[in-house]
């Protein structure tokens, strides 16, 4: 039996962060990953990088223009390329950590909280630790859609990235992140793209004076959003699928070459035998946590998507913060404090969000002022070719601090990070408003901007 102080359960970006630190500070650590092919975790194998890699090379085939087959052709490079990517960076995660931790490969289940079985090809073993994390990340939801499962034109965003065919018509179950990124990765490498949305709304949760343009944009690409849509039954045929659909109380038929399925994600803790060591899940059959991300065993941790919070990777990287701060250093940070969250849906252009939306911060029972302006009023927009879209910020009217920032423009996703630093240090609207930026960038739209607030 193998002994260490610390072991960590999935190669993900808070479990493989953490193993390093914990290493460098002389620990004994091992690292277990149950498959090969995601050394590094979910981003940069089946989900971040992977899909800006397919969202750049589409707004360059949207671009270059062509016929449909010319298109398919450049997609097909495209798939090959970014296969070659996800396995150089897969064995870079791998010989970065892999001299100063054991790494494992094989599935984990506890048999008690300081004892793990591990299984895989080679056999069992098991192992012993002081303290465990949990790392295991998420995996996607699939809806109990009849002829779903067994339809060879069934996707999930993962699959979806390793399909080198091009497909005419796209249909897309699920309007969230993931659901309208890739129907504005697929419409601009020349899909016909049908997205079927639950509810009423199109984005529920973002500013909804900013969706609204978002909406224009994919009309304009020929992008169609089905409201209170539900898939009810898929038929193969020989050459593509019927979808068979019910929108508001309407029975409809969609054909498509590929329906990808976008339902969201589940945390992955099956097959842990969690129970064992004494770890609690969540009503959402998440592990549950506390602020510093201890379950209910002393001596086990969970970070990422496991914990059933936000998905994103940076949240996985402070996460691993957390907790070396709680092992190593001054025990300060929590989930309590690692501030303001940005996001960004990496469509086309993107759409970037930090903050509380409009209709929220009425709600909270702010007094607030609001800053507009188009996103063809910037210089470096036109310079882009990317003008559709607009700025929005709300402004404490009490304080003028900013409560929120709404941007669907060029070059959001490294805008926000800026207006986050702002938020997150307290500091007036004014502070962005006159600052001096280079030019021409996006950023110096925020002098502009700032300079508009009613």
């Amino acid at each position: 039996m193998k002994n260490y102080t610390d072991v960590i359960i999935g190669f993900g970006k808070g479990g493989k962060t953490l193993a390093g630190k914990l290493a460098a500070s002389g620990h004994q650590v091992a690292l277990i990953e149950a498959s090969k092919r995601m050394y590094g975790g979910t981003c940069i194998n089946v989900a971040c990088i992977p899909s800006k890699f397919l969202e750049n090379n589409a707004r360059l085939s949207m671009a270059k223009g062509g016929s449909f087959e010319e298109k398919a052709a450049f997609y097909k490079q495209v798939i090959a390329e970014k296969k070659q990517l996800i396995a150089a960076l897969r064995e870079k995660n791998y010989q970065k950590i892999a001299g100063s931790v054991d790494v494992i490969d094989g599935h984990a289940s506890f048999i008690d909280s300081h004892t793990i079985q591990v299984e895989s090809s080679e056999g069992t073993e098991e192992i012993k630790a002081d303290r465990f994390y949990i790392n295991t990340g998420a995996r996607p939801f699939v809806p109990p859609i009849k002829g779903l499962k067994e339809s060879r034109y069934a996707y999930l965003s993962e699959t979806m990235m390793d399909n080198d065919r091009l497909p005419k018509e796209l249909v897309i179950i699920g309007g969230g992140y993931i659901g309208v990124e890739f129907a504005s990765y697929y419409a601009n490498f020349g899909s016909s793209v049908t997205v079927l949305l639950d509810g009423k709304d199109f984005l529920p949760r973002e500013d909804q004076e900013v969706v609204a343009l978002v909406e224009q944009s994919f009309e304009k690409r020929g992008i169609k959003l089905l409201r209170e849509a539900k898939a009810e039954e898929i038929i193969d045929e020989e050459q593509h699928a019927l979808v068979k659909v019910n929108v508001k109380g309407e029975d409809i038929v969609l054909s498509a070459d590929a329906i990808l399925t976008a339902t969201g994600r589940r945390p992955n803790v099956e097959g842990l035998r969690l129970e064992n060591a004494g770890v609690e899940l969540t009503e959402r059959k998440a592990v549950k946590v506390d602020q510093t991300l201890k379950t209910t065993a002393e001596n086990i941790w969970a970070m990422g998507d496991v914990t059933g919070g936000l998905q994103f990777t940076y949240i996985s990287l402070d996460d691993s913060r957390i907790v070396a701060s709680q092992l190593m250093g001054d025990h300060q940070r929590t989930t309590e404090n690692r501030g303001n969250v940005p996001t960004s849906i990496f469509i086309d252009p993107p759409f970037s969000r930090v903050g509380l939306s409009e209709k929220e911060a009425v709600a909270a029972g702010y007094k607030i002022k609001a800053a507009r302006m188009q996103a063809m009023a910037i210089p470096k927009a036109k310079v882009l070719k990317q003008t559709d879209g607009m700025l929005k910020m709300i402004i404490n009217a009490e304080t003028d601090q900013i409560l929120g920032a709404h941007f669907f423009c060029a070059e959001s996703h490294e805008l926000i990070n800026l207006v986050k630093l702002a938020m997150d240090s307290g500091l007036p609207y004014q502070t962005l408003r006159d600052n001096i930026y280079t030019h021409p960038t996006m950023s110096e739209g925020l002098n502009d901007l700032l300079s508009n607030v009613q």
